[in-house]
Parts: C-alpha cells; structure tokens; sequence
C-alpha cells in the first residue's frame, strides 16, 4: 500500500544530512512506491504555511558528497517555544497544536526528524501528540547518548587534524603558541579527539576544568625540553577552573539560545600575558560542518535513513536509529536525550592523552 512519510533536518547543519536524505527517498521509493515530502527549515517550515515539496528520485541525484542539506534547517524553530512578534516585542510561544494539524493536513503518515538533542526532544513531544515520529541521530559534537557515534563527527574531526596539521608548520617557523577554538558546547570529543590525531600539546575541553598555571606549566616545560612552539585546541565550552563559560550571547539575548564564542582568546590572552610569548588564535568556526562528507558519514548517514524507513514500515515509532558497535540498531527517543554524551574525564582516551604527555588542563597535584 503506498504511503505517504515526511523528512525535516533541524538544528545546526553538518556533513551528511544529504546522504539521509537520499536514503530515505531512494529506499521508500524503489522497494516501497512511497510518497516522501521534505519540509523545509527543520520544524519552521511546518508553522503558519507549511514549506515543503515533494522528494523524488530526481531530487536527490547527486547529493551523496554534498555538505549541508538540500532541504534547510533552523537551530531556532522550537514549535514548542516559537518567537513572534507582539507589540514591538518577542515572546515565545506554543505552535505545536498548529504543527501537528499541518502533519496531518498534508497527508503525513510518519516524520522522519533528523538531529540532535534539541530537535529530537521535539520529536518526542509532537509523538506525544499523536504524530508517528522517528528519528536519526545528527550533531558534529557526538554528544547524544543511545548511539556510539553521530554522523558528521567523523567529518569534523577530520577537518580539525587537518587544521592542527596545517598549523603545525606555521608554528614551529615563527616559534609561536597556536591557540586552536574548535566546536564543542558541553562535549569536548572533537577537541579530544583531533588533538590527539593532530599532536596537541593542551587540550581543554568542557568536562575537565581547566587551570591556566598548568597549562603555562606544561608549556614552559615543553620550551625547556628544546620545544619552541606549542599548539593548544581549546573547545568553545571549556572554561576555567573557578569560572564560567565565555559567552558571545546569552539565551535572554538570543531567542533562548546561548551562543558560545571566545574562550580561545581568553586562552591566548592569558598564557601571552603570563609567558610572555608570541601567541595566535584560531577559530575554525562553522568550516567544522561544512564541506564534503568523509567516506565514514556518508556511509553512516544512508545506512540511518533505510533503518529509519524500516523503522517506519514495521509501526514502531518514537524510536531512533542507533549505531552500536558496527550493527544499526534503534532506541528509545527518549533514551537518547534524557542526558548527554560526554568524555569521561577518566576514561580510556583522557588517560591515553595523558600518557601522551598532553596536558588537559588539570591542576598539578
């Protein structure tokens, strides 16, 4: 029987959105005969006029290597806390009655929402409400619990090591300490990871304070040892021991979205100021998300849009598709986002860092 399923991407964009996309058009449509509409800009284009169109074969030819996604998204388009505007003034406001009424106007049998934490946590409220969701795991931090991996982390630590290779050559010529801001709001696993792929000497990262004396510390140590150069990776989360987040806008400033930004210059500020070295920053920024997809994540992000349909097929929604081990498998949407993924501060890579002599900014006992 054929049917009729919908797709949305939300929250911040990354590498392998499309190749979810095509997966899902491509395995309802040739093994199924579905119908697929794609809305447009995550939940926002379901409020007022939905935004959508139909997604067909044609549709989706050549997207695999493409970054981004062809369909928009919004990391601000909260049906359940929406801005509008009241007498000069923004409030927030619950729309999620008019996003289900749109679902189900349009014919929508089931949603398919793909991203992280925040999107996911209203795929759950709008399956309470009676529309048959599942969802697919995105986010370049990998901070979602209920799978090992998230595509687009792949991607974006490959993008960093590649910049920490880069500023390698640069550093060691003009004998400066590269100061290195990467993404990772309250997960510092790209931090982590890249550091220790691209041969960081401090990385800082939001689940282990940081104490700025150590890090001078271990830098001054490395000068000793003959090393006249440093690279430090700081993730936009990190903050000081005794401190706060460094912070571009607050959520009250910012529709209830908090935008970090900065602390990679409170860190060169800081070790400037204490050693007395020439020292650069680096914000790699958005160039984490964009661009072509590894091989890993486009790989990652068609096997979670066939499970998806399946997951479909079979009726059993509000789940989401999980990677475990090297098996796709499927959770509970509510497993995933009741907490976040984060390092452990004790764990096997923390301590491999360590042993490494990579400093991660813990006080010297």
């Amino acid at each position: 029987m054929s049917r009729t399923i919908a797709i949305l991407t939300g929250g911040g964009d990354c590498p392998g959105l499309n190749a979810v996309i095509r997966a899902v058009v491509r395995s309802a449509s040739l093994t199924r005969d579905w119908r697929v509409i794609g809305i447009e800009d995550g939940f926002d284009g379901l409020v007022g006029t939905p935004r959508c169109r139909e997604l067909t074969l044609d549709s989706v030819r050549g997207i695999l290597p493409r970054g981004g996604t062809i369909l928009g998204t919004s990391n601000r388009g909260n049906p359940l806390a929406y801005p509008v505007q009241e007498n000069g003034e923004t409030r927030l406001v619950d729309v999620s009655d008019e996003v289900v009424r749109n679902i189900h106007d349009l014919g929508v049998e089931a949603l398919i929402a793909v991203g992280g934490d925040g999107t996911l946590k209203i795929a759950r409220a709008l399956q309470e409400k009676g529309v048959p969701m599942v969802g697919v795991p995105k986010t370049i931090d990998n901070d979602l619990r209920g799978t090992d991996v998230t595509f687009g982390y792949n991607t974006a630590v490959n993008i960093v090591t590649e910049a920490l290779d880069r500023l390698h050559t640069t550093a060691e010529s003009h004998q400066r300490v590269m100061v290195v801001e990467v993404m990772g709001r309250d997960a510092g696993w790209i931090g982590l990871e890249a550091g220790l792929a691209g041969s960081a000497d401090v990385i800082l990262i939001p689940e282990i304070p940081f104490d700025m004396v150590a890090v001078c510390d271990a830098i001054e140590a490395r000068k000793a040892r003959g090393s006249k150069f440093s690279i430090v990776v700081v993730a936009e989360g990190a903050f000081p021991m005794a401190g706060q987040k460094v912070v571009q806008l607050t959520g009250a400033e910012n529709l209830g979205v908090e935008r970090l930004g900065g602390v990679g210059a409170f860190v060169a500020d800081e070790i400037s100021r204490r050693l007395q070295v020439e020292t650069r920053v680096v914000v790699l920024g958005h160039v984490q998300r964009g661009g072509t997809p590894s091989p890993f994540d486009r790989i990652l992000g068609s096997r979670f849009g066939v499970k998806a349909v399946e997951l479909i097929e079979q009726k059993r929604y509000g789940r989401m598709v999980s990677l475990q081990g090297r098996q796709v498998s499927d959770v509970d949407i509510i497993d995933a986002v009741d907490s976040l993924n984060r390092v452990e501060p004790d764990g096997d890579l923390v301590r491999t860092a360590e042993a490494l002599g990579i400093m991660l900014g813990r006080a010297r006992a």
